[in-house]
């Protein structure tokens, strides 16, 4: 699918504070405006801020809860102060509402030290809870509960391990054939085609279109569909990103095989089963209770599907360390089923509002060691990925709290051409300028619009690249286990790259510089060939191939990687050294840095540990990430 693109559009996001009640609800979602919005990032809390990350309560919630109850102290005290006021009742009536206005019903995920009961239940709803989901895999429950009774509720129970709110999320992208950008020209010469194996597309939905059947026949390969978006059953792309996102992973280039066709648009693993897990709604946002059940289905499905491989271009911002995260609680429950979980780095990487220069900016659940997290690669419009240049706006590592070296890889997402699901669909409709011309891919064609294709840009478009890599991988060797897909994927990974390079946005006239260190470009670009001839064989422990963090020495201003307790693949040997993993990224065990990145040092480090809190604590980076051109 070619590569080509138009101008970025950006839209920010400006919570109005108007009243008590939408004062205390701003402060709910002003971490999470992006819920309107394709892939926003969430606060990055680092030093001082831990603190939140070691209680029970989420520090969004918290902050929440905190707000609440100084408003209804202090409408309480306004009350009994005009108790001998000659209007003392109209203020008494006013201060309950005012009290109830700051108190909330709040949508929260509870996660429990073990699998929850109805003991569990029952305590929850003597706390004031009310129960509103439950899971089969996953350890929590959903409940909806006024903000004053929070505490209550985490007291209530002592298995109870961590309480957060249902954040919002929505999908990585913004808005082609890398066919030999990531080596697929050559692997396709191998016969490998993902048949047999099941991958889920947890997204905005899947709708029908004959690329995705199987050979020229009309049969789909679309095996199973469920919808987790709330107020309809439609398992339908409203939206227009998931079938994109599936075109590019499974597509067969049905619609673009002609006589006339110059051009075929044909997916990474065009003969994988393709699972519809439904999360996202028309407008491309969702919850963490709707993706943590379309992960949880996932896992309940793998034996009937073969559900080798999970889907994620969708992302939203840090809140806390991964441990206690939901997301990547559940990511971490599919990788241990033994799932290949692959996730949306990100698109914040020309972010620079506290002079960060688009490090630290991985969105969740892509900040989980676990899973492989991608970024975007623009290919330059030419066949070979020799000049190809890292997208400017593909997320940076290391990830907020815990310091994840993230992403693990890159591959192909800009300007990317695939399925469109159908002309009525929201980013479609709203985006005109993502269409592809008939005559783009089809000689003696006018230059109408195709009613078949569009284009879009972003991290959501790299990460199907590297799911049906992953399916292919699997089709070749069925016995390959989550860790050791990880580990070979980012071993033959390409990993010549310029020192750095530069990009001038048409629209805003801004330059953005890149560096090609480990926290852009993670272990290297996808080489799908490579991949498939390698045999190379990491540990099958689960957890052996998780990604490093990165420590830093203030002292030394030196950034060295530390594996994981269970981590056991990398720097441990020859086959497995850092070098051999990362390129020219690590010398021995420290990280080496571009210009732009050492320059960044303080903003992402800090001069101490409260320089961290002081940098980060209440920093909101977040507005609109939906790119409908990208770089061109």
């Amino acid at each position: 699918m070619e590569t080509t693109g138009a101008a970025k559009t950006t839209t920010k996001i400006n919570v109005l504070n108007k009243g008590t009640e939408k004062t205390v609800k701003s402060k709910l979602n002003k971490r999470a405006a992006w819920s309107r919005n394709l892939l926003v990032l969430g606060t990055l809390v680092l030093g001082a801020s831990l603190a939140f990350a070691q209680s029970k309560v989420s520090p969004d919630l918290q902050n929440a809860v905190t707000l609440s109850s100084a408003v209804s102290t202090a409408a309480a005290s306004v009350a009994a102060s005009a108790s001998t006021s000659s209007n003392a009742a109209m203020i008494t009536q006013a201060a309950a509402s005012v009290t109830a206005l700051a108190n909330p019903s709040v949508n929260v995920i509870v996660q429990y030290s073990g699998t929850p009961s109805q003991t569990n239940y029952s305590a929850a709803t003597s706390a004031g809870a009310t129960l509103t989901g439950q899971y089969s895999s996953f350890n929590g429950a959903n409940y909806s509960i006024h903000l004053s009774a929070v505490n209550t509720l985490v007291a209530s129970d002592p298995t109870i391990s961590y309480v957060s709110l249902d954040r919002p999320l929505s999908g990585a992208s913004d808005y082609g054939d890398g066919t030999q950008a990531i080596g697929l020209d050559i692997a396709r010469n191998y016969g490998f085609d993902g048949t047999g194996v099941g991958v889920a597309v947890i997204d905005s939905g899947i709708s029908a279109n004959r690329d995705l059947t199987v050979g020229t026949s009309a049969v789909s390969r679309i095996v199973y569909n469920q919808n987790f978006v709330a107020g309809t059953t439609s398992t339908a792309d409203a939206y227009g990103h998931g079938t994109h996102v599936a075109g590019i992973l499974g597509g067969n280039g049905y619609n673009s095989t002609c006589t006339h066709c110059t051009v075929t648009f044909r997916g990474v693993a065009p003969g994988v089963k393709l699972i519809n897990l439904r999360a996202l709604d028309q407008n491309g946002s969702g919850t963490d209770s709707s993706v943590i059940a379309a992960i949880d289905r996932a896992i309940a499905l793998k034996s009937t599907y073969n559900i080798r491989v999970i889907n994620l271009s969708i992302g939203r911002g840090i809140y806390e360390s991964y441990k206690q995260d939901p997301l990547c609680q559940e990511v971490e429950k599919a990788w241990k089923a033994g799932i290949v979980v692959v996730v949306a780095a990100g698109n914040y990487g020309r972010d620079n509002s506290v002079g960060e220069e688009g490090y630290g900016t991985i969105t969740s659940p892509g900040n989980d060691p676990y899973v492989i997290t991608v970024g975007a690669m623009k290919s330059m419009y030419t066949d070979t990925p020799a000049d190809d240049l890292i997208a400017t706006y593909s997320s940076k590592g290391p990830s907020a709290v815990d310091h994840i070296v993230k992403p693990d890889v890159v591959a192909a997402g800009n300007g990317r051409v695939s399925l469109l699901a159908s002309t009525s669909a929201t980013l479609y409709a709203n985006n005109p300028t993502t269409a592809v011309a008939n005559n783009y891919y089809q000689s003696g064609a006018t230059s109408s619009a195709s009613s078949n294709y569009y284009r879009l840009s972003g991290t959501s478009m790299a990460t199907p690249e590297v799911s049906g890599a992953a399916a292919l991988m699997l089709q070749q060797n069925s016995k390959l286990t989550p860790d050791q897909v990880k580990a070979r994927l980012m071993k033959t990974t390409t990993k010549n790259f310029p020192a750095s390079s530069t990009y001038t946005d048409p629209t805003t006239n801004t330059t953005y510089v890149d560096e090609y260190d480990i926290f852009t470009v993670g272990a290297g670009y996808l080489n799908v060939a490579d991949a498939l001839n390698s045999t190379d064989l990491a540990s099958a422990t689960v957890g052996s191939a998780q990604s490093p963090t990165a420590v830093y020495n203030s002292s030394t201003g030196v950034v060295t990687l530390v594996n994981q307790a269970s981590s056991v693949v990398w720097g441990g040997s020859v086959l497995w050294g850092n070098s051999v993993i990362w390129g020219s990224s690590v010398s021995g065990n420290s990280v080496l840095w571009g210009a732009s990145a050492v320059n960044s040092n303080s903003v992402l480090w800090g001069a101490s540990a409260t320089a961290d809190s002081v940098i980060w604590g209440s920093s909101v980076l977040w507005g609109n990430s939906v790119l409908t051109g990208g770089d061109k």
